[in-house]
């Protein structure tokens, strides 16, 4: 089994004595072993994180831009609303004013059709 060390600051060579000191133990090199599956092991524990991240990223690039979208479709609607509601606003104006209109051309006809009547008699 090939092994591999690194030097930390955080664990003890376990031939080294401790020293007496904390000062002095920030000092002593320690090791850390690790066999050739653990660190595979570890190797493919990264490249997962590694996917991981990219398809994060990947996936949070796809949402923001479909929320962009969505942001857009809803700005339109709300300005399609606001035309439509102007719109309606005029027409409610407009057959306002032709319904005035109206009466008041009734009112003349029937004034018309009274002087026709006194006429006739």
């Amino acid at each position: 089994m090939t092994e591999f060390s690194w030097e930390t600051d955080q664990q003890h060579h376990p031939q080294t004595p401790e020293p007496a000191h904390a000062s002095d133990r920030s000092s002593a090199p320690a090791t850390v072993s690790l066999s050739a599956q653990d660190f595979t092991a570890l190797e493919e524990r990264i490249v997962r994180a590694i996917e991981l991240v990219r398809r994060e990223r990947q996936l949070r690039g796809e949402a923001e831009a479909r929320a962009a979208q969505a942001e857009a479709r809803v700005e339109r609607a709300d300005s399609e609303r606001r035309e439509q509601m102007a719109a309606n606003d005029d027409l409610s104006k407009e057959l306002a004013a032709l319904r005035a209109e109206r009466n008041e051309v009734r009112e003349r006809v029937e004034r018309l059709l009274s002087q026709l009547d006194t006429l006739e008699l």
